[in-house]
């Protein structure tokens, strides 16, 4: 019987197979934790991050929901100053609920097109 971090670890690995980030078209990854929540622009094929932001940055008291939307609103500008306009989305093997969806769907209305 597998745990859930297992299980989660495994599909993390089985998507990652399939997609990669290149510099016309990064990959934005979400890794979420019990308080933060963080997302990365990374260039797969030079090892590079060209752009990260997380709650960390979020300085106002409000749920975790929107601080993940606050956090994909930072990336979309911080991805626009960078010159990045498409990317691959990587949730890391979480479900596409909640503060995840929150991050992509902040993403899309600042202007990042998945």
């Amino acid at each position: 019987m597998t745990t859930k971090i297992e299980r989660r670890i495994k599909i993390k690995y089985r998507v990652r197979n399939k997609i990669s980030g290149t510099p016309e078209c990064p990959r934005m990854s979400v890794f979420r934790s019990n308080k933060q929540i963080y997302v990365q622009i990374i260039d797969d094929l030079s090892g590079k991050t060209l752009a990260a932001a997380s709650s960390l940055g979020v300085t106002e008291k409000v749920t975790k929901k929107e601080q993940a939307a606050k956090v994909g609103e930072m990336i979309a500008k911080k991805a626009q100053e960078a010159g990045i306009t498409t990317v691959v989305f990587d949730r890391n093997g979480y479900l596409y609920h909640g503060r995840v969806k929150e991050v992509a769907d902040a993403a899309r209305n600042g202007g990042l097109k998945f």
